[in-house]
């Protein structure tokens, strides 16, 4: 009685600092803006000694003596404040798990669901608070997981990577739960693993500078991994899917869906379900990425020919540099493999230019020049012309990226040993440090170079 008369009078004299209460847990600017009596169908000065009275037994966790306050705020004064819906489940999931009242504790939950709901009638933020509530229900009342995992669903599709962590964990595990008794199939466990393990990815992409938020994004994505790993074996994954694509061929959400799974779960050399998707899906909806992939599968069936074709559309389709850049390392590849130097050497400028920066791509063009002596030999030195050019490309390269430094160093170390002696320079009226142009398909401009 004591405490209660204490509260009673602190809220007369202090009800007007509740206006400014926040709610730093939630990141949320929860300001207490208190309804008129109009809106609360009460008067003003009640809701706000009742605000006052359940907010200071809050902060002394005497959540018993908080909660009929509480309740007649929430009932009496709903757009108070949002304090009311983040103190209201501290309050009754509380109450929740000290009773041992069934029926009570079922009437408690109800209320706790009730919270989240008003809560998002009157402050909004629906994916937000959705994915709060479904925790709360699939935790509270796992016979009903089938509603949480609707609103779950909702949540991350209304928050996309702006998704809570810990929604992404429970949204994946109740998923597999439902499988396991039934109630949806199996392979939607892997359309939700693909949806959550991607918002995390590009969390943990987004946090790199941050070093706590990067941990626990990482975090986050060990969990999901620990629950689809002893289910996401490369012959289950194509065991499911390959019924499903036998079924549907032409489905492109099936073949976006197993295409994005094989690849992610590194499945795509398990049969050829990889292939068949891929193939389908770019002849439905031709992309960067399906002929990326494309481009790659047909690198492994050594058909190189066809996997050049795809690799020039990916790095026509794609809109971002870096993956522009990849498609083109994957081309110049190629073009180097069947001994195309020259259409080589034009995917490595283009790589350049997109990035004038990119070491490697000069490092490729030295390659290249450097593979053409027994080619280049109808030179005036038999072909040892060609390692001047290459060399060049090697110094370019170390100058405009650092990365590449130990790198260009050992290659100029090795092939400057192939440079003509000086004597054969003589004899050829050849002056070291003059421009020399090295012929063949190089046709480039180069320095006189003698062997040390």
């Amino acid at each position: 009685m004591k405490i209660k008369i204490l509260l009673s009078l602190i809220a007369l004299f202090q009800y007007t600092e509740i206006s400014a209460q926040t709610v730093s847990n939630e990141n949320v600017n929860a300001t207490a803006t208190v309804t008129t009596a109009s809106t609360a169908g009460t008067d003003s000065l009640q809701c706000r000694e009742q605000l006052s009275l359940y907010r200071e037994y809050y902060k002394i966790k005497l959540y018993n003596y908080a909660k009929p306050h509480w309740r007649w705020v929430f009932v009496n004064c709903p757009e108070a404040t949002q304090n009311i819906y983040i103190d209201g489940v501290k309050i009754i999931s509380t109450s929740i798990d000290e009773t041992k009242d069934s029926l009570l504790r079922d009437k408690l939950i109800d209320t706790l669901l009730m919270v989240y709901d008003q809560r998002i009638k009157y402050f909004g933020k629906e994916g937000y608070v959705l994915g709060r509530k479904s925790i709360d229900a699939v935790s509270y009342r796992p016979a009903k997981a089938e509603q949480a995992y609707a609103w779950f669903a909702k949540s991350v599709e209304l928050q996309g990577n702006k998704s809570d962590g810990a929604v992404l964990v429970y949204y994946l595990n109740t998923a597999v739960q439902l499988a396991s008794i039934g109630k949806i199939d199996k392979s939607e466990i892997f359309t939700v693993y693909d949806k959550v393990v991607s918002i995390a990815d590009f969390n943990i992409n987004e946090a790199q500078a941050d070093e706590k938020n990067l941990t626990n994004w990482v975090n986050v994505k060990t969990n999901i991994e620990n629950i689809i790993e002893p289910l996401a074996t490369c012959k289950d994954l194509v065991a499911i899917y390959g019924k499903k694509f036998s079924e549907t061929p032409s489905d492109t959400a099936l073949l976006k869906n197993i295409t994005s799974i094989l690849d992610r779960r590194k499945c795509t050399e398990e049969g050829d379900l990889f292939y068949r998707a891929t193939k389908n899906l770019h002849k439905l909806e031709p992309s960067a990425q399906s002929a990326y992939l494309m481009g790659r599968l047909s690198i492994q069936n050594n058909d190189l020919g066809n996997a050049a074709e795809y690799m020039i559309q990916a790095s026509e389709l794609f809109t971002d540099n870096a993956d522009k850049i990849k498609a083109l390392y994957a081309l110049a590849g190629i073009y180097t493999n069947t001994r195309n130097y020259t259409q080589a050497r034009n995917a490595a400028n283009k790589i350049i230019q997109l990035n004038p920066g990119e070491g490697k791509a000069y490092i490729m063009i030295g390659d290249l020049y450097a593979m053409s002596a027994s080619l280049c030999e109808i030179d005036d030195l038999g072909g040892k012309t060609v390692f001047w050019a290459a060399v060049d490309k090697y110094i370019k390269a170390k100058s405009v990226d650092n990365s590449v430094e130990l790198q260009a160093n050992e290659k100029i170390s090795q092939y400057s040993r192939y440079y003509p002696p000086s004597s054969d320079l003589f004899f050829r009226d050849m002056q070291e440090g003059s421009t020399y142009t090295v012929g063949c398909w190089i046709n480039e401009t180069t320095i006189i170079r003698a062997s040390k």
